[in-house]
């Protein structure tokens, strides 16, 4: 079969690579769309500890089943399927709390285990027993199910940062997951207000009708959320983007007792963050992070796609093939459009 190999750093060759072997366990998915993570871009360019070169990457994946073990009964071949990415090893102590994107073995598809950037995908034992499979609508599109991955770990931010009905949530980043969260944060009944650095990729967002868009290179994003919030700040901000800056003004445009989520990681480099921990203590803040996804959240992002709550398509602008990976990971890192999906 063919995939794209990250044979070294910067450099990713279409090859022809053997076609996994299905066992008693395991399962074998034809990939029929896939799309590009940011964290894929961190790892085809700095790698990562957990991906040991060469190796397949792509991990927001969808397709259909052409070969089952002898053991597996929850699927069956012609079954079209969604995957997540994080894969609890079900055997530590976080995964026995049921938390087992926490889990310090940390295994995930296109990590440990080989990707979907790919004609096929081997789904192993511990992905099929303890994964993010789940079966997609007849009537949902592959591209929009690839994206139930993204979609559940925006979930997962969402929860952890106690989104209720009429809080104000101020989201720092509108690139396609940022956009996500104002999606599903309007869906919960929260006032949502945007905030970016570039006025293009705001107007990109104008179509999920949040309360404000803030541009922040040319206003002051902090005076503008205390505008927009009587000078209380907002119940919920959550910073979703590179920028060590939006999460110090996080805490400053959080109203007291408010959430602060850090769901977007920083590069190694600059993630050493100078906050006044004064206005933690005083406004009495929770200020926490959001990694991955649970199981359960892809199988409320797999819903929320299949009952049609939530339109995937409006995030994706760009397709190409397996043979133009390389192209389709320069034109994701422009951020010239939202998300970029690759068609084996």
């Amino acid at each position: 079969m063919r995939a794209a190999v990250l044979e070294k750093l910067g450099h990713m060759a279409l090859s022809d690579v053997a076609m996994p072997e299905v066992d008693n366990d395991s399962i074998l998915m034809k990939v029929e769309a896939v799309g590009i993570c940011g964290s894929d871009i961190r790892i085809y360019r700095h790698g990562n500890s957990r991906v040991q070169l060469p190796q397949v990457l792509g991990h927001e994946a969808a397709g259909r089943i052409v070969a089952v073990g002898a053991h597996v009964t929850r699927f069956k071949v012609g079954d079209r399927i969604s995957l997540g990415a994080d894969v609890p090893c079900g055997e530590c102590l976080f995964c026995e709390a049921g938390i087992g994107n926490n889990c310090q073995t940390n295994y995930a598809m296109g990590y440990q285990f080989a990707g979907s950037f790919a004609e096929y995908v081997l789904l192993n034992k511990m992905m099929v027993n303890y994964g993010p499979i789940h079966r997609i609508a007849d009537g949902i599109g592959y591209e929009e199910a690839a994206l139930a991955e993204p979609l559940a770990c925006v979930l997962n931010g969402l929860e952890l940062s106690q989104v209720k009905l009429g809080d104000t949530v101020v989201v720092i980043g509108a690139g396609p997951i940022g956009m996500m969260l104002v999606e599903v944060a309007k869906k919960m009944g929260a006032a949502v207000l945007l905030v970016n650095r570039s006025r293009q990729r705001l107007e990109m967002a104008r179509h999920l009708e949040a309360s404000a868009y803030i541009c922040s290179s040319e206003e002051n994003a902090v005076e503008r959320v205390l505008e927009e919030t009587d000078g209380l700040g907002a119940e919920v901000v959550i910073t979703c983007n590179p920028s060590p800056e939006s999460q110090i003004d996080a805490i400053h445009m959080a109203r007291n007792r408010a959430r602060v989520n850090f769901f977007g990681g920083l590069p190694k480099d600059r993630s050493l963050v100078t906050l006044d921990t004064n206005l933690i203590h005083y406004k009495e803040l929770f200020v926490h992070g959001a990694h991955g996804s649970l199981p359960r959240h892809h199988r409320q992002a797999v819903h929320l796609i299949n009952s049609g709550l939530i339109d995937m398509k409006k995030f994706i602008t760009h397709r190409y093939p397996l043979e133009q990976i390389e192209e389709a990971i320069r034109t994701a890192e422009s951020h010239a459009g939202l998300r970029v999906i690759i068609n084996p």
